[in-house]
Parts: C-alpha cells; sequence; structure tokens
C-alpha cells in the first residue's frame, strides 16, 4: 500500500508584517462570539503546532488561540471584524505564515474560519522550489488516496466473495431449509442451482470490476475463476487461474494459498470436461505449492471425479490423497476409503455357485477402513451391504447406522 507523505516546509519568514503584540485571551462576556476553524499546511494535512492571533480591524494587539495536534484552534472575543494571524512556534513575531483578513464575530455566535494553506492564493506566495515540490507531493498523496480507497473496496468485495462462495457451498441445505422436508429431489435440485448461480453470478460480476481496477492482485483473479467454476464457464475459468498464477510467479513475495487455490482450480476445471491427465497434474501442482493443504486439495479432486461418474481417476486420487494425509486414522480421510471404494467395487463379479459378489483387490479392506473410522457415518449402511453381500466379515468396531 502507498504511503501518503507529508513535507516540512519552512514557513517561518515568508511574508513581513508589522509587529502584532499579543495579549491574553479575553474572558467571556455577553457581547462576545466564539472562533473556531482548523490550520490546514500547503500539503493539505492538519498543522499540529502554532498558535492563532485574532488582530481586532485597525488594532495591532490581539488574542493569541493555541492550535492543538489535530490543528483546531477556538476561543472567545469581542463580537467585531477581525484579522487572523498564524504563526509556528518559532516564527519571529514581526513575522507571520499566514493570515485570513474580514473575519466577522458576531456576539452570543460560532465563526467557522479555517486558515487554510493549501489554497492557490497562498501557496503562489512560496518560492518556486517549495511550489514544485508540494506539487509533486499533491500527485502521490493524490495517487496513495486513490490506491487506499481502491484497496479498502477491493477488500470489502473480497469479504463478499468469500461469503458467497460458503452460501453456494451450502446452497443444498439452504434449499431444503426453504422447501421444507417435504419437498422432492427435482425441486431440491433446482432451487439449489437457482442459489448457486445467484451467488456465482454476483462474485463474477465483482471480481470482473475489480480485476479491471487492480489487474496485479492475484488473488482477485483466482476468485474469479471459482465463480467461473462455479457458473461452469470452464474456460474462462482456467484463464483467470493462469493469469492468478502468472501473477504468483513473478511476485516477490508468492503466497501459497492462492497459488492452491488457483491450480486446484484448473484442476476442477478440467477434471469436470474430461480432461483426467490435466487435472491430476493441476491438483499435484497445488498440493506442491501449498503442502499443508494437499490432502484437501486431493480430496476435493476424488470427490470431482466421484460427481464425474469417472471410477478409475476417482480410485487414483482417493489413494493419493490418503497418502498425503499425515494421519491413517484421521476420521476425515473416511470419506476417502468409501469413494476408494465405491470406485473399485463397480469391477465386482458374481460367484456363480454362490451368487455373491467378489470384490476387487482393495475394494473390501476400503470399505472396512471407510467403517472403522466412521462407524456412524453416513455411507455405513451402504458399505456394510457390500461386505454383507461379499461374505465379508465386518470390523468388530462397526455399529450400525441408519441410511442416509
Amino acid at each position: 500500500m502507498k504511503r501518503i507523505l507529508s513535507l516540512c516546509l519552512g514557513l517561518a519568514a515568508y511574508v513581513a508584517v508589522p509587529v502584532m503584540a499579543q495579549a491574553p485571551a479575553a474572558a467571556p462576556t455577553a457581547a462576545t462570539g466564539k472562533i473556531h476553524g482548523h490550520v490546514i499546511n500547503p500539503t493539505g494535512a492538519p498543522q499540529s503546532n502554532g498558535n492563532v492571533t485574532a488582530v481586532p480591524q485597525g488594532k495591532d494587539k490581539g488574542t493569541v488561540f493555541e492550535v492543538n495536534p489535530q490543528g483546531e484552534f477556538t476561543g472567545d472575543v469581542p463580537a467585531g471584524t477581525y484579522t487572523l494571524v498564524y504563526r509556528q512556534p518559532e516564527t519571529p513575531q514581526d513575522k507571520q505564515v499566514d493570515h485570513i483578513e474580514n473575519v466577522k464575530v458576531v456576539a452570543g455566535q460560532t465563526t467557522e474560519q479555517d486558515i487554510d494553506m493549501s489554497r492557490d492564493a497562498y501557496i503562489k506566495t512560496l518560492p518556486e522550489e517549495q511550489q514544485k515540490q508540494l506539487a509533486e507531493m499533491r500527485k502521490h498523496n493524490s495517487e496513495a488516496m486513490k490506491n487506499n480507497q481502491v484497496v479498502k473496496q477491493l477488500n470489502g468485495d473480497l469479504k463478499t466473495v468469500a461469503d458467497d462462495i460458503h452460501a453456494a457451498d451450502g446452497a443444498r441445505a439452504q434449499a431444503t431449509q426453504e422447501l421444507g422436508a417435504g419437498a422432492t429431489k427435482q425441486a431440491l435440485d433446482a432451487k439449489e442451482q437457482e442459489i448457486k448461480a445467484a451467488k456465482y453470478n454476483e462474485v463474477e460480476q465483482m471480481m470482473t470490476r475489480d480485476t479491471a481496477a487492480k489487474t496485479d492482485a492475484s488473488i482477485l483473479w483466482a476468485r474469479l475463476g471459482q465463480a467461473q467454476v462455479g457458473l461452469k464457464k470452464y474456460d474462462d475459468a482456467i484463464t483467470s487461474f493462469k493469469k492468478a498464477i502468472d501473477l504468483e510467479t513473478t511476485s516477490k513475495k508468492p503466497n501459497p494459498e492462492v497459488q492452491g487455490l488457483a491450480q486446484s482450480g484448473i484442476g476442477e476445471a478440467y477434471a469436470r470436461t474430461g480432461k483426467v491427465e490435466d487435472a491430476n497434474a493441476a491438483y499435484d501442482a497445488a498440493a506442491k505449492a501449498n503442502p499443508s493443504q494437499a490432502s484437501f486439495y486431493l480430496k476435493n479432486q476424488a470427490v470431482i471425479f466421484f460427481q464425474q461418474g469417472n471410477a478409475a481417476a476417482q480410485v487414483a486420487a482417493a489413494d493419493k490423497a490418503i497418502a498425503a494425509s499425515t494421519n491413517p486414522n484421521d476420521p476425515n480421510l473416511a470419506i476417502l476409503y468409501y469413494l476408494k471404494g465405491q470406485g473399485l467395487v463397480g469391477n465386482a463379479t458374481i460367484d456363480p455357485k454362490t451368487q455373491k459378489i467378489i470384490l476387487p483387490p482393495g475394494c473390501a479392506e476400503a470399505y472396512q477402513k471407510y467403517l472403522d473410522l466412521a462407524p456412524s457415518g453416513p455411507y455405513a449402511a451402504d458399505a456394510k451391504g457390500i461386505l454383507d453381500q461379499a461374505g465379508q466379515k465386518i470390523n468388530s468396531s462397526y455399529k450400525a447406522g441408519k441410511k442416509s
């Protein structure tokens, strides 16, 4: 983020004026009014020190008000017309930094009057070199402020995007809640897709706008890719994800989370379009880029191949995800063993004598491991049923669960 600069200007001795003696602040009376204002330095920032003298018209003495750290001054003076004179602490008494004339104070009222040294009329009184410095600083500060506003807007959008993606992930639950338990599967499917489409469309619109505003932010491109995958715009998603990866590749501080998100996003886009080898390569790249989330990426890979009906790819992905885990007894691995079993069971045969199914190598073990890790899991009844049909003894740790 750009830093807004300030300039320490030597403003002590620019305009010589007759000496104006200073007197203590007058005690308020019924015929007094209040002066209130701010001192703004040539950079446009509050001036945090010095004093303001309110000099009555035709007089050479005035009432002094101190300028606080926020650049503010205030005080009571008799009703009348004044010249406000600003001095810095080091300004000689026979000189001034700036002044404002014809300030009218009305009894019982507050007169607002700033001393704004960023005005053109004051800037023109400064030496040419300082005018150049101020012009350059104003340009820099303007760009910095604009950039800060953009970043603030982008961060707000990213928060909204995260909420939308989370809502899209929970679309099924929301659909069930809205339609009720008696809704048909067809109605639930339609409602779920409606919710997802609304959320992903919003994300796509925001990220399309934001990537145009800040083309070098990799997370924006990655989030845009996520929305495009959700909308089944797979070619567009791959382009967006690759843009994020390109930016990360040239970054001085690459972000593993963004790299993993983008690579796994490419993997999903390829998986959903039947490009298994490309999908595998992308998911492997995601795991390599962000090892702490390797099991998560590979688990998603197995789930997506399951959704696509690619049993062989599903089994291979499940095996990779299981191997990536550091804890073989992690309950989160249960779904992977079930997916592995489901991918293998399609190769089962029937024993012509016993009419029992003959499971291929690794299938029974996968279902047994699922039951071991999730004895009451949502797929426990399915796993037990298949093992029963194969004449397999169920692990003693299995407890029958209800089929969901």
